[in-house]
């Protein structure tokens, strides 16, 4: 494999007013992820030695998702795709490399893979500049490619300027490009705005190069999915469709079974162990990792969370959490950030786990709230327990140790510690710590009051 060493410049600068929205177009998520960062992710995977970013609209809201990850360029006025590179001049030519890779900011299904091959061609057809190209199914609105009776890439030519016979062709230009860097700077200062909409456009670079004899290649996208710039939700909408059918059948290529492909949605980051089945209407979104043998669904969401082998997970939302193996959770199950369910735990209907331990063994059947609490190992949570965290200014923990038995309805105010084996009787509110093998009772005297209320 080629050695890298190339400037990616992505084009960010644009409202993408087709959106309709307060976001600039760069920062709506497909993926889980904002389309400039899917962009950003492949480019350095393909291994960018330096990345830049051109901002436009909502200069400070892209520079904050950018991070450190690239270096900003303001472009004040958006004067076209010349133009934003131009902006870049500056840092084009301290770059110590010679090639600069020119991307825009809306094609988030780019891999990375695509990106390097199309580098490599670039060095290896000791190209002056390489045009990504795609072939449409309906290529309405793209520049098409002319090639010449020697196959090469004579221009590019917009829908609004071309003649039938340049309508009819299918391979289209991507706005993606490698250019080396002496031969582009050269161009940007030649480039003029002498056109109907007054901008500087990128493919005059092209045109330049080709009246200069520079050798210009291409090289088309095996996959023009990949390539699709999304300008408007409804194309927003099939790159998710997209985005998350290669991530299933990668999946279904790897041994998980995934009964309904169109009501399930995984990550791209997420990792899914063999023979775990995914059942519809589950969602598993960040950095999920799951194991084998597991079952998760029908109604399911799993955000960034570690599930373990042999888990079983249905009718339930799991937040940021660690589930070990063999546990079972749901139905209407919530567990909150910071919990860790150990082997052979049991989460039963209509209970929340906020950052907890729940020991190996430990069942917490039904309808309770367990909080900020440590949970130890054979302890039984009877119906309607709540582990009361909050005084209204502080939040303490409870402590329940190894084979505690706790009644139905009780509270235990925290703090407060449950020693080994302890049996707290139902209904009770429990305020101090109760020593262990013992049983405790809290609850007031049954008071009568007679003819309270008569029959009417």
């Amino acid at each position: 494999m080629t050695e890298k060493n190339f400037l990616s410049i992505i084009l960010a600068a644009g409202k993408g007013t087709r959106m309709k929205s307060k976001l600039p177009k760069a920062l709506h998520e497909v993926g889980g992820k904002p389309m400039i960062q899917h962009v950003l992710d492949a480019a350095k995977n393909a291994q960018a030695s330096k990345q830049i970013v051109i901002t436009g609209f909502e200069a400070d809201m892209i520079k904050a998702a950018v991070g450190t990850q690239a270096e900003c360029v303001f472009q004040e006025e958006q004067l076209g795709t010349g133009h934003a590179v131009k902006t870049a001049k500056e840092k084009i030519s301290s770059f110590t490399g010679s090639t600069i890779m020119v991307l825009c900011c809306d094609t988030p299904l780019l891999t990375d893979s695509l990106l390097a091959k199309l580098y490599e061609h670039h060095i290896s057809s000791n190209a002056k500049a390489t045009i990504l190209t795609a072939l449409a199914p309906d290529p309405t609105g793209y520049g098409r490619i002319i090639r010449d009776s020697n196959d090469l890439v004579s221009k590019i030519v917009e829908h609004k300027d071309a003649s039938p016979l340049e309508l009819k062709v299918n391979e289209i230009n991507t706005g993606i490009y490698c250019f080396e860097k002496i031969e582009l700077l050269e161009a940007l200062d030649s480039l003029t705005c002498d056109n109907a909409n007054k901008e500087y456009y990128l493919t005059d670079v092209i045109e330049m190069f080709k009246n200069k004899n520079l050798p210009i290649v291409s090289m088309i996208s095996p996959s023009f999915e990949e390539t699709l710039g999304i300008n408007s939700r409804l194309q927003l909408a099939e790159a998710e469709k997209f985005f998350n059918r290669r991530k299933l059948l990668s999946l279904l290529d790897n041994g998980v079974t995934i009964l309904d492909l169109d009501s399930v949605f995984i990550s791209p980051e997420a990792i899914i162990g063999q023979d775990t089945i995914i059942h519809p209407f589950t969602f598993i979104e960040g950095n999920t990792v799951i194991g084998s043998d597991c079952e998760i669904g029908p109604n399911t969401k799993i955000d960034n969370s570690v599930i373990g082998n042999g888990v079983y997970i249905y009718f339930s939302y799991l937040n940021e959490c660690k589930i070990k193996n063999n546990v079972k959770v749901g139905p209407y199950v919530q567990i909150r950030p910071d919990s860790v369910l150990e082997d052979n735990a049991k989460i039963g209907n209509f209970v929340e786990i906020k950052n907890s331990i729940i020991g190996e063994d430990s069942k917490v059947p039904h309808l309770s709230y367990i909080g900020d609490t440590d949970l130890g190992k054979k302890v039984n949570i009877g119906s309607g327990t709540i582990t009361v965290n909050y005084d209204g200014k502080n939040k303490s923990r409870t402590t329940i140790k190894d084979m505690a038995f706790i009644g139905c309805n009780c509270n235990l105010i925290a703090p407060v510690v449950i020693e080994e084996g302890a049996f707290i009787g139902a209904g009770s509110t429990i305020t101090k710590n109760v020593p262990a093998w013992s049983l405790a009772v809290e609850r007031s005297n049954l008071k009568c009051i007679k003819d309270w209320r008569k029959p009417e």
